[in-house]
């Protein structure tokens, strides 16, 4: 891909955080409506603090991970280079891992088995709306080293 042409990354359109979080107050909304909630609240509580605690650290991680390597962690950005080590050896997109896994930690903490199933439809969802457009994107512009890079890392474990 010309280096003219990769001014808008991978001409990702709507920032794949926001499905997440739409999706979530939906199921929440729906939740209010009509509850169904886990039994054994009290634990799945403190399971969803620590998983909540755990998915926020390692989007902490993951942003440093990207000034580190100076590239844009916006899918709509150009990327200057593909990161392959830390998580990313284990995960094509661990960002979109940890809002899945803070999706659950939102429905453990609300008791929402709503919330919960929230998931699914969010990470179908950003798979249509960004992960298709940036491993076209990413195989263009990187060729052969990414195409490795897919073969040997799945894309979400």
């Amino acid at each position: 891909m010309a280096q003219e042409k990769d001014i808008k990354g991978a001409a990702v359109r709507f920032p794949p955080p926001l499905i997440f979080l739409i999706l979530i107050f939906l199921a929440f909304l729906l939740h209010l409506a009509l509850p169904l909630s886990f039994p054994f609240a009290e634990w799945l509580g403190y399971l969803g603090s620590a998983l909540l605690l755990g998915s926020t650290l390692l989007l902490a991680n993951l942003f440093f991970t990207f000034r580190r390597a100076k590239t844009h962690i916006e899918p709509w950005k150009p990327t200057s280079q593909i990161i392959t080590t830390g998580i990313f050896a284990y995960s094509r997109n661990p960002i979109y891992l940890a809002f899945c896994l803070i999706s659950i930690a939102l429905a453990l903490l609300v008791n929402s088995v709503w919330v919960l199933f929230s998931v699914l439809p969010s990470a179908y969802l950003v798979y249509v709306i960004a992960i298709k457009k940036e491993e076209v994107y990413l195989a263009e512009k990187f060729g052969e080293d990414y195409l490795n890079y897919k073969r040997q890392v799945r894309r979400w474990l």
